[in-house]
């Protein structure tokens, strides 16, 4: 008889120890398959579920997202997710026997509603993939069980998180498709797309994503019943309808009580309060690139579809105004002096004497500008730099309204007042000059201390330039609409005077299948 050692008497100990929690490891594994298995075959009555287990499923899981990687939107955030949850099929699990996912099918059938395709969220992909599942005897193999439930778990994660993304937040991010937007706009991060695989009542959470403002309703409602706009044909109201859409699907709305926004199409501000607008006025907005309207959503050139700006066109931008300046000084940018100032200067010698505008070498004021030869400097050699002086001559008018932005802009009165009384008013550098300054002004400061003090000083024979600071910074929105639905819920058009419209519109084409915008 074999005498144990010490060393192997303690084995035997050990493994006397070890084997109930081996033997518990082992009866929870299968429990938990069985579970699944026992879940799965009572749902769909097919014998194949039977030999179904949660490890075998993970790994062919894990193979069908390596393979459409690249054919899904999210992939890396979807990959992660399955990763993180041991590769539970949880859509499968809680939304597939209850009619969720029928549920949420259904939705994606209809997004012609929102201007959109269903093959964007694989409608009728996923309807096969459902009816498939479902039925007895389509699934032979516990193999070919394993890969249909991945494919399945995969397209109708992916397909719910993008309806919820493309309703919540836009199809096109336009930061990545305009040069001069400058807007705060929220995307869908990994916290907002994880809420999908927390869904309790589908049902419940599509008709919390649907777009509820009253702007969005009134254009959707057009889209659906075929609307018309007067002068314009079918085909270019729906396009038009169909960019504004995506528009207000953006998130860079205004969500203060008060601020101030200038819809660039319309050449007109509004200062809002409560949701009522409190102040109108006409603007004047940067030159565009289609002031013509040359270019339609239906008749438009290859040229058109990337964002190629006119070097005045006002960007758009939100931000706070802080400040207005009464009687500012006018510091003329070099190109607005190359191409304007010095050609002028060079026609008549007193041209800078009758504007009231100083001239500068090497920060000096140089005395006897008329001596000067205009007619020999040019932007190449000219070291020269101009403020004009405040007074009735000013570009600026009596006072610009200041609000940080990384393109200099501001709004500003004017003393070329014909500009508005035309039609079309995209004449500036691309600054936004206001029709009614001092009721901006009142609007903003309330009457008090501080617009009298502006007011006066804007009367001023010999001004001088005042620096005055609001209370409370007020926000501003500079934005580009071509659609909307008025006061009376009667929809207004404007022309695409920068041609962002065609920009949207061929970006879409890309993004979306063919059928959602022909």
């Amino acid at each position: 008889m074999t005498k144990l050692t010490p060393v192997n008497k303690f084995s035997v100990y050990l493994l006397i120890l070890l084997l109930p929690a081996f033997l518990f490891t082992l009866q929870s594994c299968k429990k938990k398959r069985s579970e699944m298995a026992n879940v799965l075959f009572k749902k769909t009555h097919n014998k194949v579920f039977r030999d179904f287990e949660p490890d075998s499923f993970a790994e062919v899981f894990k193979q069908v997202l390596s393979d459409t990687t690249l054919k899904i939107k999210h992939n890396e955030f979807i990959l992660d997710y399955y990763a993180k949850n041991e590769y539970k099929p949880g859509f499968i699990l809680n939304h597939l026997f209850n009619g969720d996912l029928n549920t949420a099918d259904n939705y994606f059938a209809r997004a012609n509603e929102h201007g959109l395709d269903a093959e964007l969220f694989k409608a009728a992909e996923l309807k096969n993939m459902i009816n498939k599942f479902t039925a007895k005897n389509e699934i032979k193999t516990v193999n070919q069980a394993y890969h249909d439930m991945a494919l399945l778990e995969l397209t109708a994660a992916s397909s719910i998180i993008n309806y919820s993304n493309a309703l919540r937040y836009g199809v096109i991010n336009p930061k990545d498709i305009y040069q001069r937007y400058f807007m705060a706009t929220k995307k869908p991060d990994s916290l907002t797309m994880v809420q999908v695989f927390h869904i309790h009542d589908m049902k419940n959470y599509l008709d919390s994503i649907q777009p509820k403002d009253p702007q969005y309703i009134a254009l959707q409602n057009a889209l659906k019943t075929g609307f018309t706009a007067d002068g314009i044909t079918q085909e270019e109201t729906k396009r038009i309808l169909l960019v504004n859409l995506e528009r207000l699907r953006w998130r860079n709305k205004p969500y203060e009580t008060k601020y101030v926004i200038v819809n660039i199409p319309d050449f007109g501000l509004n200062v809002i309060d409560s949701g009522k607008s409190v102040t109108k006025m006409k603007v004047c907005v940067g030159q565009g690139r289609n002031m013509a309207n040359a270019n339609t959503l239906i008749a438009y050139n290859d040229s058109c579809k990337i964002d190629k700006p006119n070097e005045h066109e006002t960007p758009l931008l939100n931000s706070l105004i802080h400040s207005v300046e009464v009687n500012p000084v006018w510091n003329i940018p070099r190109s607005i002096a190359n191409k304007e100032i010095i050609v002028e200067a060079a026609k008549d010698r007193f041209y800078l004497a009758n504007k009231n505008i100083n001239v500068y070498q090497n920060d000096k004021l140089v005395k006897d500008p008329e001596n000067i030869n205009w007619a020999k400097v040019t932007k190449y050699n000219s070291d020269y730099e101009f403020k004009q002086a405040p007074g009735d001559a000013n570009s600026l008018g009596k006072i610009k309204f200041l609000f940080n932005n990384k393109s200099s802009v501001y709004l500003h009165d004017t003393p070329a007042k014909s500009a508005f009384y035309k039609k079309m008013r995209a004449v500036s550098h691309g600054c936004v000059r206001l029709g009614d300054p001092k009721g901006l002004a009142l609007t903003l400061f309330g009457a008090g201390k501080k617009y009298d003090l502006i007011s006066k000083d804007m009367d001023a024979n010999n001004p001088d330039p005042t620096e005055i600071y609001l209370s409370k910074k007020v926000p501003v929105y500079i934005t580009y609409i071509t659609c909307w639905a008025d006061e009376s819920n009667v929809l207004q058009f404007r022309p695409d005077v920068y041609g962002l419209d065609i920009v949207l519109y061929d970006h879409l084409l890309k993004d979306l299948p063919a059928a959602s915008i022909n």
